[in-house]
């Protein structure tokens, strides 16, 4: 198959993302490994990777080799330790791929895609699940039980992770090793175990019961559900994710704050 053509400015982006992931020595290695030229005595690191891309295309008037030289900067071994990177990376490089058709996925290996008409198609490629819940402030649990899932835009799994994290952050509360309803209704009922207000005037109380119903909803709608459902079947798309995930940040806010006023 024979890669299109990259604009310049598309080929100087390219070569500024990853000019960040080698070191001299590994440019020097893998611009020889794809036989592009190393102008050696440039400066900087994206100016050499630049001018190879530069006169490769000019010359062969594709971007095969250009495509094999990202692939082997982006060799998912070398990012083990650090996979949250990986992912941004990819993610940006990918939206400058998009322009000619193709994207970058986690295993390391460029597949063709729908090609990007416009800048708001190129960046909405680059936009994770974890960015746009960073960008809302969201509560750090969140992170903490579905990062892996967030990194991958695996909105289904995102969803339901971080459910199961909301029902574990309630039992190490509560000391309860209950699940589901059975814990919300442990937790939180008329002998409530744990309290997010002061639980003294019947507007708090009040509050406290459209809390406790807020978590069954949680639990009825969408971690049941999953649990029972094959994926297939229980479709949720990015704006639903990000709304459920909204939620779910709102109740860990709310546990912040949680008094247990009762040992179990």
């Amino acid at each position: 198959m024979i890669a299109p053509c990259f604009s310049r400015g598309q080929l100087e982006q390219l070569a500024r993302l990853l000019g960040e992931e080698v070191t001299g020595t590994q440019l020097s290695l893998i611009l020889k490994q794809v036989s592009l030229i190393d102008q050696i005595e440039l400066s900087t690191k994206w100016r050499r990777i630049y001018n190879a891309f530069v006169i490769y295309q000019n010359d062969k008037n594709c971007s095969n080799q250009i495509m094999n030289f990202i692939k082997l900067v982006l060799e998912p071994a070398s990012y083990v330790a650090n996979s949250s990177h990986y992912h941004d990376v990819l993610n940006n490089v990918s939206a400058i791929l998009s322009f000619v058709g193709f994207e970058i996925r986690e295993d390391g290996r460029i597949y063709e895609c729908l090609r990007s008409k416009t800048v708001t198609d190129a960046e909405q490629r680059a936009k994770t699940l974890k960015k746009q819940l960073e960008h809302r402030d969201s509560h750090k649990e969140i992170f903490k039980y579905c990062l892996p899932e967030l990194l991958a835009n695996n909105y289904f799994h995102s969803v339901f992770e971080a459910n199961k994290g909301l029902f574990q952050r309630i039992r190490d509360l509560s000391g309860l090793t209950t699940d589901g309803v059975a814990l919300i209704e442990q937790v939180f009922s008329t002998n409530p175990i744990l309290i997010i207000n002061k639980y003294t005037s019947p507007s708090e109380i009040d509050e406290h019961k459209g809390f406790c119903n807020i978590l069954k909803g949680l639990c009825g709608m969408f971690r049941n559900t999953e649990a029972h459902a094959p994926k297939y079947i229980w479709n949720i798309s990015e704006q639903d994710a990000l709304e459920i995930l909204g939620l779910v940040s709102y109740c860990h806010r709310r546990l912040d704050n949680a008094q247990q006023i009762r040992m179990v």
